[in-house]
């Protein structure tokens, strides 16, 4: 397709050439006999694009709304052509429903997204007409008077960032940093230099000098690169403020005046640099809660508190939980009536384990915007945080991301229209991509997995010796649930080719965890019967009982090769994608899992050579996994890494 562009695009130039390229059009800078006209008209209000069978024209009124209403001007004319090659006419109309949609990069839970794949996304986001990418860092940004502040964990020079914002500034997109200015600074805090300024292992000591020092040289480092004069100073779950170093100096104080006093001092040294400051608002909340609860509705914020927060500070209402809107909009009411301005934040749900949970996110995405839609929240922001090391890449939830877009120009969202949107903005099959939820929505999960359960997480990860989930699969025909998974994806990576390596990595990983899954569970069964009749001299069966023990240790010879190859795999998709560092994490994750593969095989072998009497590892009784978040009714569990591999003492200091 050759388009002539005319009117009034000069502002939108470099964005829409990069636009172009990733729609296969050719943007034409003089007439040729095949072009296609199009002109651009600024216009308030609504978003339009146009053909009436001479001429196209697109109005809009801000940056972003035109880069949106080119895609759909593009995905029309398509559609529109005839067979005899001319362009039926179409009119297409949108009202936008927020002035920001946006997205949230997490870059500080062990991967950083390379600058390369953010260029990339950008494009993504510019066509899908978002105009906002928070990227979260909490010590992954170059704060020079502390060297040792995001050392080795892969942190963004001060040119890397300006690179960022300037390719986001081509697009329509603002970039606003992101950081802590209280607690979630455990990876800084770690280090001797921070001794004098913590409070806690990753909150910072309120009312030392040193603190706001730290906090200053922070605020300007974040910001300097960026012509956004926004930023967001985080303060979130500081659950422990004022009960660790700050109790031994002050004693206990109130903690609402701790939290407002702290607040006053970093917001003005934020706005002395012309600085808007954005937070988190589930501390007021948590305070004011009888049980400590965020979405407390009976939560009680003394007036003197609410009196005492700085006016210059927007709320933003994070919540990845709910599935009725109603609850939405009665929480929304309780922070208008905090009289400050309110941002609302949901999730994507890609930190449920390695595999986006889209079944959770698509549960409370949709009654989430129509609450801000009802009640005119202006601004919404899509959170896709990396928790516990990253596993899921954020490319995987390109599909959530496309949800916030559609909701950003529609009253509702068609499902069709979505398909399409996704078809064109990302390039992408939608059934794939939600697909991928089927990772931990298997046979013992509630439909949608609202209780997040993680079974491909766990089941990878776990030992085959210990099998700490072991009591909670039991029974649960698993394996099927994976080989039809892995068929399910054998074709997704020609249908997605511009995410070939990962769905290959995808697939790969169901056909492994369709292989390990039940694989401890056929292992603690037949050692136990060999014990048995091992005990009885003479049954019968006791050989047959060995040689299912032997072919299992066969098993476990494929598996490594298997699990090693998946390795390989997630390592292409983590490179593309992410720098370097934190990728030693994944390394050690699969290293680990691999040698404790090699002693499970030599284990077995010593028993059923006769080497040994028995394996107190198989001897040790199953119980359910017991934690905040396991075995019960509809969801099989779920775990952090080092809850999932061992019992013992692992990653502890002492």
């Amino acid at each position: 397709m050759h388009v002539k562009l005319s009117g009034d695009f000069s502002t939108l130039q470099e964005g829409l050439l990069l636009i172009a390229g990733r729609l296969g059009v050719q943007v034409l800078s003089k007439p040729e006999d095949e072009e296609l006209p199009l002109r651009w008209e600024r216009h308030k209000g609504q978003l339009e694009a146009e053909w009436d069978g001479k001429q196209g024209t697109i109005r809009y009124d801000e940056r972003h709304h035109g880069f949106r209403a080119f895609g759909l001007w593009v995905e029309k004319m398509r559609a529109c052509r005839t067979d005899e090659g001319q362009y039926a006419p179409f009119h297409v109309q949108e009202t936008p429903q927020f002035t920001t949609v946006g997205v949230m990069f997490d870059a500080s839970r062990n991967a950083v997204p390379s600058l390369p794949a953010l260029h990339e996304a950008f494009i993504t986001l510019a066509l899908m007409g978002m105009n906002q990418v928070m990227l979260y860092t909490e010590d992954t940004y170059e704060v020079e008077a502390y060297p040792y502040f995001g050392y080795m964990r892969g942190r963004y020079t001060n040119g890397e960032l300006k690179q960022i914002d300037d390719w986001a500034a081509d697009l329509g997109i603002e970039v606003v940093p992101c950081i802590q200015t209280l607690a979630h600074l455990e990876e800084a805090l770690k280090w001797e230099f921070a001794a004098p300024i913590k409070d806690t292992g990753d909150i910072l000591l309120v009312g030392e000098e040193k603190t706001y020092a730290f906090i200053e040289s922070m605020i300007e480092a974040a910001s300097a690169p960026f012509r956004s004069r926004r930023i967001h100073i985080g303060m979130d779950e500081a659950h422990q403020l004022g009960l660790g170093n700050y109790l031994k100096r002050n004693g206990f104080r109130n903690r609402f005046d701790i939290m407002n006093e702290h607040l006053h001092r970093v917001v003005e040294i934020a706005e002395r640099r012309g600085l808007i400051p954005m937070i988190w608002s589930d501390m007021y909340f948590r305070l004011g809660s009888r049980t400590g609860h965020y979405y407390d509705l009976e939560a009680e914020i003394p007036q003197e508190a609410v009196q005492g927060i700085p006016q210059g500070v927007t709320f933003v209402y994070w919540d990845y939980y709910h599935d009725q809107q109603q609850f939405y909009e009665a929480f929304i009411q309780e922070h208008f009536d905090l009289g400050r301005p309110v941002v609302f934040a949901g999730g994507i749900w890609t930190w449920n384990g390695i595999a986006p949970n889209t079944g959770k996110m698509r549960a409370t995405t949709e009654p989430a915007l129509m609450a801000c839609k009802s009640l005119g929240v202006p601004e919404v922001v899509a959170t896709m945080w990396g928790d516990n090391g990253a596993e899921t890449p954020w490319m995987s939830a390109w599909l959530g991301l496309q949800l916030y877009a559609e909701h950003a120009y529609a009253k509702q969202v068609d499902e069709q229209r979505l398909q399409e949107r996704f078809a064109l903005c990302v390039g992408g099959d939608l059934h794939d991509f939600q697909a991928l939820g089927q990772f931990d929505e298997t046979p013992g999960v509630a439909q949608g997995n609202p209780q997040t359960s993680n079974p491909s997480k766990f089941l990878l990860w776990q030992d085959v010796l210990i099998g700490l989930f072991d009591a909670n699969i039991k029974d649960v025909p698993l394996a099927h649930h994976y080989q039809r998974l892995a068929k399910r994806l054998s074709n997704a990576d020609t249908r997605n080719s511009a995410f070939r390596p990962m769905f290959r990595w995808y697939t790969a990983l169901a056909e492994v965890l369709a292989a390990k899954c039940d694989l401890g569970v056929r292992l603690k069964t037949a050692y136990d019967q060999c014990q048995h009749r091992k005990s009885e001299s003479g049954t019968a069966g006791y050989e047959e009982t060995l040689q299912q023990l032997n072919t299992i240790a066969d098993e476990l010879v494929l598996l490594r090769a298997s699990i090693d190859s998946l390795r390989r795999l997630h390592r292409e998709v983590w490179f593309a994608a992410f720098k370097p560092f934190g990728w030693e994490v994944m390394d050690m994750r699969y290293g680990g899992l691999l040698a404790r593969l090699d002693t499970a095989f030599d284990r077995i072998r010593q028993y059923t050579a006769g080497d040994v009497e028995s394996l107190p590892e198989l001897d040790a009784e199953r119980l359910p996994f017991d934690s905040e978040f396991g075995y019960r009714n509809g969801t099989l569990g779920r775990a952090a890494y080092h809850s999932i591999v061992s019992a013992g003492s692992l990653f502890k200091p002492v």
